[in-house]
This record gives C-alpha cells, structure tokens and sequence, in this order.
C-alpha cells in the first residue's frame, strides 16, 4: 500500500467524500458551519458538532460560519447567544463570519412566493392536529388537504394576507406541495410558514409569521455558500426535503453528510432535561459542574484540550453508539497529569503527632511540582511535629495489601520521613482523635541513608501552617448508566444520584491560599481540582474536577462484592 493510499484509509467517511467532492469538481472549497438554535446552552454532544465542523475547515484551509438558527421565537433568547458564542472561543475556535437565520427572513419570504408561483407551495387551513392526521402513518400513505389545489393567485394572496396579520395564529400555513403518498413522511407536504405572534430576540415584532427548520436550514447554507453541511443522523431522513427545496428554487445546492451523535453514558444532554433541572433547583444553574453543559465542564475545571483530544479520539461514526464517559475523564486526567502542578490537601483530617520531633521545630522540605514536567522546579513545603493526614490512610488493624500507615506499621510522609505508628488516642465514642508516631531522622526524603524500605506513602499538611479550604466533591449527576430509562411510575429524577455533591473543609498546603480562579492543580494522591469563581480573600473554593484512579478502593469494593 502506498503513503497516499494509507492516508487516504485513515480518512473518515466525512473527510473520504470531501476528498471526492473537491476531486470530481463539485465544488472548489470546504465552506462549513455551525449552526445551533438559541435556545438553551450548548452540552457536550455539540463539542462533537464544533470540532468537526471547524476542524474539517482548518483541515482544508477554508472556512466555517456560526449561524444561529432563530426561527422559533418563544423559546430563542439573546443570552443563550452570548453563552454559545463564549463556549465555541473557550473551546479554541473562531467563525469566520456571523450569520443569524434571522438574518434571511426577507429572501426566504420571497423564496416562498416563488415556490408558490412555480405551483410548488400552498396555503393549508387545516389545524396542527389535522395535518398530523392527513399526514398518515409509516405504513399507510397521507390524504390530500382540502386545500391543496387552490390556485396560484389564492394561495399568493392568502400567503400575503398571513404575513400582513390577518388570520388567527395556528389558522393557516403555507405547505410544500410535494407528495403525500411518499414513504419518507417528511416529504409528505411540510409546513414551511407558520403563523406565530411572537416577539423574536433580533426582529422584534417585524413578523408574524415564521419559517420552519425544514424550510430555512437549507436555504441559510445555499445563502452563505457552504459546500458541507455537515449533520447529525436524525437529518438523514430530512436530506431528501433539502435537496428538494434546493433543485426546486435552483439555487447554490450544498452536500448534506450525516453522522452519529455524541452519546454518553450516565449522561443526559437533551434540553429539556437539562432545563427542567434548572428550573427545579436539581441543580445550582446551567453552569452546574454536574452539568453536561459546555460551561458546566468549564466551572468543573475540564480543559479545552482536553475536550478537543476526546473528541478527536472518540471520531465520526455512521451509526448511534454509546460512549464510555470514563473516556471523557481519562482526556482530561491525561492532559492535566501533563500540565497541572501538584499540591497537597488533606480532605478529611486527623491528627498525626510526631512524639520524638524537637519541640517548635519547623523544617522546610522540597517537594516535586509536577514529574511530568522537570521545567515546574520544586517549591518549599513547611514540615513540623503536628500534621494532619487523610483518616482512610490509617487503619488499627488493616489487610495484608493495605500499604498505608497502621498501628505498629511504618509510612512514608511525601517529601518528608518515614514514621511509626506507636499508639493512637481515641474520644469517648470510640473514634480516632490523633495518631502518635516517632520520626526517623535518617529518613529525610531525597537524602535518606538509612536504607530502610516501606511500601506506603502518603500526603500530609503541617498543622501550624495549614490553611482551611472549601473542597467541593463533585461525582456524576446520575448514578446509573442509562438515566432516562425508567420504571413504571418514575422520571429521570428518580436516578438521580444523591451523593453528586459532597462540600468538605480541607486542610491544605500553604500554597494553595496563593491560586486564582480558574487554576487547576492536582491534590496529590486525591485527583484534580479547580479554583471556582465562589472563591474570595478569605476562603479558597476548590472543585473536583475527576479523581485519580484509586487502586485500593477498587480492591476493597471488590472485596466487598464477594
């Protein structure tokens, strides 16, 4: 096979038949675009959408629009235009031209007369209700609406008359007239106007009626030139009526391609979902880092490079599947294990009280910032008698792989000594208070001669010197992988998950009251963790952005099970 041929293969299919395209003439550039409707924040299954689309634009060296599809005013708001715009900057791209649906009323409005003229459209006065009846099933053929033979002259002037607000709203629309026995039911003689009185976010009260997405998503991609119009799969059944409209006004014919959708498991992304989530309180706004919104995943601390990589991992495909979320995080986990520096912070404390260091002694040791990145250098972390270390880490009396500090047993404390556990004192309940050791001295991490050896190490802050942070523990939304699958009687929120939110008060390395927002680092042996916006002067704001893989815990959940 050779190097071209090998390139060729490594194409998807999208990229394959753009490479046909261009070959066989059909057209000269990649245009693409973006194009999502207003009406509600942008989640993760658009990342896809926007990487693909603004990908295969610079892949190409062309070009790729953001064109909002505003034709349904009562649900379109200006604010859900700013957010989308911020998501697809944040996320590294850059339109090369701004366009709104809304933008195109005009023509598309003359368009339709034209289509009525050519005897290609029709005034309908049939209800919503009876146009789904006469439409017919997947199995049985539609009727005819009474009114699909008026004459070119009637349907022009009751056409006209809708627009002037002469009829009640939902008494007309106007109707492709193609062919109601089609087995593809969105041939079946589509609306393509409505009449709508509605306050549109961009041409106020200019119209009372309003186009269809059938009829003004094609017409917008012929007016801006585009040349792949790149979709989801539920449009592939639509891409007849595109073509149509398209060969009947004669106009710039762009090429629809399909692909799956981005679906992932324990995750809900339609709208109304989401939505109802936000209006009940389930969550604290669009924003919510349980969100699988776009911003969501900004505030939880997800990188732009991270979502770009997954969805570059994840590809294009022909068909719907279902995706690991665990992917999603290991994307992130790879490229913060890169780049974030490493801190330390105990999230729930006890007391670890050296009994043999000198009194009022505080050592500085040097620990690592990232050892993935030898350029981070090292920082000063401040060492004395009086720590405090994570309760899991010890146990009085623990399993043969348990590694970490135990009655009698000995640890490492990262950057620091080795210590043994002598004793531990305990309050009236029962409940450890404070763990007593002894150090040694000839232990001291990146100096040590001792030549003793333990299998554990552990994280630590100086208690002295500690400062108390805010660690939100954010887990997944749903707790179980399909959330919209129910029983009887239940809605999705019945699987919610109770635990996805979990605020502790940390103790933490000195280091950390010195972040901003929007720094992310790694709470070694912990996970990742970015500074909110909540944060303030007094009191630093963390969230868990995805934990580390924690090998232990999946032992003894494991051995739980048996």
């Amino acid at each position: 096979m050779t190097e071209s041929e090998e390139k060729r293969e490594s194409k998807n299919f999208i990229e394959q038949a753009i490479d046909a395209d261009l070959a066989a003439g059909r057209f000269s550039e990649v245009h693409t675009r973006f194009p999502p409707e207003p009406n509600g924040y942008l989640h993760i299954g658009h990342a896809k959408s926007i990487c693909l689309n603004f990908g295969l634009a610079n892949a190409y060296g062309g070009t790729c629009n953001l064109r909002f599809d505003d034709t349904n005013p009562t649900k379109e708001e200006t604010e859900y235009v700013d957010a989308i715009m911020e998501d697809i900057r944040w996320l590294g791209f850059e339109w090369n031209s701004l366009h709104f649906a809304s933008d195109y009323f005009d023509q598309l409005y003359t368009w339709a007369e034209k289509l009525i003229h050519d005897g290609h459209a029709f005034v309908c006065d049939l209800s919503g209700d009876e146009i789904r009846e006469f439409r017919g099933t997947l199995t049985e053929p539609g009727r005819n609406s009474p009114f699909r033979d008026r004459s070119g002259d009637e349907n022009l002037d009751l056409f006209r008359r809708m627009r002037e607000g002469e009829f009640e709203d939902g008494s007309r629309s106007l109707r492709a007239k193609i062919d109601m026995a089609s087995p593809n039911i969105n041939l079946r003689d589509p609306v393509m106007y409505r009449i709508l009185r509605a306050t549109h976010h961009r041409t106020g009260d200019k119209w009372c009626i309003y186009p269809t997405y059938d009829w003004t998503h094609g017409q917008s991609d012929s007016l801006e030139g585009i040349t792949f119009s790149i979709c989801t799969l539920e449009f592939e059944n639509h891409r007849p009526l595109y073509n149509w409209f398209c060969e009947k006004l004669g106009i710039h014919h762009p090429r629809q391609i399909e692909f799956a959708k981005l679906k992932l498991n324990t995750l809900l992304m339609g709208k109304r979902y989401m939505l109802r989530m936000v209006k009940e309180g389930h969550v604290k706004g669009w924003d919510d880092p349980r969100m699988p919104t776009i911003c969501g995943y900004r505030r939880r601390g997800y990188t732009p490079e991270s979502i770009r990589s997954f969805c570059a991992d994840v590809g294009v495909a022909k068909f719907n599947s279902t995706i690991d979320i665990i992917r999603l995080e290991n994307a992130i986990r790879e490229h913060l294990n890169k780049v974030a520096p490493r801190r330390m912070a105990v999230l729930d404390p006890v007391k670890l009280t050296i009994t043999n260091w000198p009194a009022g002694k505080v050592e500085m040791t040097e620990a690592i910032n990232n050892p993935e990145d030898p350029s981070a250098g090292r920082r000063q972390v401040p060492f004395s008698g009086d720590l405090y270390i994570e309760r899991e880490d010890f146990r009085e009396e623990a399993p043969r792989k348990f590694f970490r500090l135990k009655k009698g047993g000995a640890v490492r404390l990262r950057a620091g000594y080795i210590v043994d556990c002598q004793e531990v004192i305990k309050d009236s309940e029962g409940n450890i208070t404070e763990i007593l050791c002894t150090y040694d001295p000839e232990t001291k991490s990146g100096a040590d001669q001792s030549g003793r050896k333990v299998k554990g190490t552990i994280h630590w802050v100086s208690a002295e010197h500690a400062v108390d942070v805010q660690v939100r523990l954010y887990d997944r939304l749903f707790s179980v992988d399909n959330p919209g699958d129910t029983q009887e009687g239940q809605t999705f929120l019945d699987n919610l998950n109770p635990d996805s939110l979990r605020v502790v008060t940390a103790k933490a390395e000195p280091a950390l009251a010195e972040t901003a927002i929007g720094d992310r680092v790694q709470f070694e042996r912990l996970g990742y963790f970015v500074v909110d916006p909540d944060s303030t002067t007094q009191l630093h704001v963390f969230n868990r952005i995805v934990p580390l893989r924690d090998t232990w815990g999946k032992m003894e959940a494991k051995g739980k099970a048996h």
